[in-house]
């Protein structure tokens, strides 16, 4: 059996330990003026850092290899992802959705530390030393920029074939939901707590409304506009220092620094005498420095919970149960 070379060895090994202390420094709250996990200087350009420090430590006969350049810093990336998740330092859920973003910016260091080392030798370390510094400038300078709050939009719908008393009562009071009714894949996929039931005490505007999800999760919702059997709009609101530790990771708590969700609304829409489209939307708001990226997950995750919620709807409108 073929081993790898000491020197392969330390260009997986060095990278990883290099991660681990960005990420130690990175999620001190002493430092959280300078250095935030929920930013690009972190969730960029520490694997863009990783991965130029592979290559730099990769034998040179290697570095040639344009795949080599791009896929052997995936290699200390998932490492480090299996590390931090065995020590419980990052969530499943989390670094589900960041893992592309590592991957990527991994590959386009290691192939710019690649095209270094193989054109200007002799001023690698130099250059390498910058690289894997980046982030450490770049952070300071990214938290003194204003983070512009990004509002957003989830919108699902589901036709049921139901009269529309059916369906509304299904709408304003959800009855307990079991496991096997839970349709929403991904968010189980990711570890989300899953629905449970609703409860609300009376029909109309000012309504007290509560959504009750496993695992500790409660959102409180007030109703703020009703129009019987064709519309309810009202208010989210998750306290995050109700939500136990163990429920959601920190960086993607509802009500934490970095997103909420604002408000909900049904819409029933008759489409003819035996068939109506139910409408369920809700607004969200991010607060990061890369929402352009986040938005797209925490939009699928808004709808995958939505649609579950619909689909339990119809089931019980059409069916009964």
């Amino acid at each position: 059996m073929r081993y790898p070379s000491k020197k392969v060895v330390f260009a997986v090994i060095i990278p990883v330990v290099f991660a681990l202390i960005a990420r130690g420094l990175f999620g001190l709250a002493e430092l959280n003026g300078f250095f935030v996990l929920m930013n690009l200087a972190f969730l960029f350009f520490v694997p863009f850092g990783l991965g130029a420090l592979t290559i730099n430590l990769s034998p040179i006969e290697k570095v040639y290899s344009s795949a080599y350049r791009i896929f052997m810093p995936w290699l200390p990336i998932f490492i480090f992802f299996i590390v931090t998740t065995l020590l419980s330092i990052e969530g499943w859920a989390c670094w589900i959705m960041i893992l592309p973003v590592f991957l990527v910016a991994a590959s386009v260091g290691g192939f710019i530390a690649g095209f270094i080392k193989i054109e200007n030798h002799k001023h690698e370390k130099r250059y390498i030393s910058l690289i894997v510094l980046l982030p450490l400038f770049i952070s300071p300078i990214e938290q003194r920029i204003a983070k512009i709050p990004g509002r957003y939009k989830a919108d699902t719908y589901i036709d049921i074939h139901a009269n529309k008393e059916q369906i509304w009562n299904n709408v304003t009071r959800v009855r307990e939901i079991s496991a096997t009714q839970d349709k929403g894949w991904f968010t189980r996929f990711l570890g989300f707590p899953r629905p449970i039931k609703a409860e609300l005490n009376f029909e109309g505007k000012g309504a007290f409304r509560k959504a009750i999800f496993d695992k500790g999760l409660i959102f409180d919702e007030t109703v703020t506009d009703y129009e019987h059997q064709r519309k309810m709009s009202f208010t989210i609101k998750a306290n995050p220092y109700d939500i136990p530790s163990t429920t959601m990771d920190e960086h993607i708590v509802v009500g934490g620094d970095y997103f909420d969700v604002l408000n909900g609304t049904y819409e029933l829409e008759p489409l003819n005498d035996h068939t109506y489209r139910l409408h369920l939307y809700s607004h969200f708001k991010l607060t990061t420095s890369f929402n352009f990226y986040a938005s797209w997950w925490a939009g699928w995750i808004m709808k995958d919970i939505q649609n579950n919620i619909l689909q339990i709807v119809k089931q019980r409108a059409e069916y009964g149960n």
